[in-house]
C-alpha cells in the first residue's frame, strides 16, 4: 500500500495507523506547497485536489480523506481493535469521534490557522472560538478511559492526538485542561507516534528549509 503524506499534516494520523495496525506500506513523500512528489511527479495527476492523506488501492484507485482512509487501514487489521467491527455501536462511536476531529477540530479551527490565506481576524476567530470545542474534548477525555473510545487505542486517537499536537502551533491554546495535557503525553509515548515523528521532522525541516516551530518543540518535549 502506497500512502501519499506531507508530514506533520494529517496524513500523519494515517502514517501512525498503518504502524499500529502493522500492514506494509510505503510512504511517498508529497511537499505540501509545490504538490511535488519525491520521485519528481505532480502529487494531483494521482490526486487532483492534492490534499493529504491518499492511498492508493489495489485495484490502482487513489482513496481520500482522512476517515475513510484511516477506517480502511483499520479494516485491513481487524485484530488490531483500531476499530470496532460495522454494525456495532461501537464502530458508530469511532464514526462519531473521526467525523468531529474533522469538522470541528480540524477544517473548523485548525486549518484557518495554519492557512497561509487566511486573513489576520479569520486566524484569531478560529483560534478564540476554538476553545469551546476543546472544553467538550477535556470533557469526554476527564470522563472516559486513557483513550478516545475508552480502553483502547483506535484510529481516533491517532487523529484527535495530531489535532492536539499542531493546535499550540496555530495558536490555539490547550492551557488549563489537565486530561488533554495527559492524554497528548500518553498517546505521545507510543512507539508508532515516536517511530512517525521521528520519519516526519527531518521530511518538515527539509521542505520548510530550517528547524520549524513544531519541530523544535517536539524535538525538546521528547528530550
Amino acid at each position: 500500500m502506497e500512502l501519499f503524506a506531507s508530514p506533520l499534516t494529517c496524513s500523519f494520523a494515517v502514517h501512525v495507523a498503518c504502524l499500529e495496525a502493522g500492514v506494509p506500506f510505503s510512504l511517498r513523500h508529497v511537499v505540501r506547497k509545490t504538490k511535488r512528489l519525491d520521485d519528481g511527479g505532480d502529487y494531483r495527476d494521482l490526486a487532483p485536489q492534492g490534499i493529504v492523506p491518499s492511498i492508493r488501492l489495489p485495484d490502482g484507485s487513489i482513496l481520500t480523506e482522512t476517515s475513510a482512509v484511516l477506517q480502511y487501514v483499520a479494516d485491513r487489521a481487524p485484530e488490531s481493535g483500531l476499530a470496532p467491527a460495522w454494525g456495532t455501536v461501537e464502530r458508530y462511536r469511532l464514526v462519531e469521534w473521526l467525523h468531529f476531529v474533522s469538522t470541528e477540530l480540524h477544517k473548523k479551527h485548525l486549518f484557518p490557522t495554519f492557512a497561509d490565506e487566511s486573513p489576520d481576524a479569520v486566524r484569531e476567530y478560529a483560534r478564540s472560538s476554538a476553545q469551546r470545542t476543546l472544553d467538550h474534548v477535556e470533557r469526554r477525555l476527564a470522563a472516559g478511559g486513557p483513550f478516545a473510545m475508552g480502553e483502547r487505542f483506535t484510529v481516533a486517537d491517532a487523529y484527535l492526538f495530531w489535532a492536539l499536537l499542531v493546535a499550540p502551533y496555530g495558536g490555539v491554546s490547550l492551557d488549563g485542561r489537565p486530561a488533554i495535557a495527559a492524554y497528548v503525553e500518553r498517546v505521545r509515548a507510543r512507539p508508532s507516534v515516536k517511530a512517525a515523528l521521528a520519519k516526519e521532522l527531518p521530511l518538515y525541516v527539509a521542505d520548510s528549509g530550517g528547524p520549524p516551530r513544531v519541530a523544535t518543540a517536539t524535538a525538546s518535549a521528547s528530550a
